[in-house]
């Protein structure tokens, strides 16, 4: 878990174990997964799995906090984590794959328009 942890903190420095913790104990509760890349014993990508429906997609798998580790990046890992990923959600009976990525990651937009994705839209949140 504590290779998982420090890539997660690749995408979010604040993240604390007991933050993480917590919030998997919660996440895995409501059906989440994690797909991850290895090379040899280094955990070297990760994806969250959440598969669910909506009226607009239909039933679909959200890949979450993906992340692949910035000494890693353009060696294809990415590629490898998201073909597996692909395979997944239409074993899984899924007809649309998604996923978020923040605005400024524009290398991360390139990347997912590469792998198919289209830009639809926004994610709003509203903190409370």
């Amino acid at each position: 878990m504590m290779a998982m942890t420090s890539l997660l903190r690749q995408l979010n420095t604040s993240l604390t174990d007991e933050y993480i913790d917590e919030c998997l104990d919660d996440m895995i509760a409501h059906g989440y997964r994690m797909a991850v890349v290895h090379d040899g014993d280094q955990c070297v990508g990760l994806s969250g799995i959440w598969v669910t429906t909506k009226f607009y997609s239909g039933k679909y798998l959200e890949m979450d906090n993906v992340v692949v580790d910035e000494a890693f990046r353009s060696k294809g890992i990415g590629s490898v984590l998201s073909e597996f990923v692909t395979e997944l959600a239409r074993r899984e009976g899924c007809v649309t794959l998604m996923l978020d990525a923040w605005l400024t990651n524009e290398k991360a937009h390139e990347f997912y328009e590469r792998q198919g994705f289209v830009k639809r839209g926004f994610h709003f949140l509203k903190s409370l």
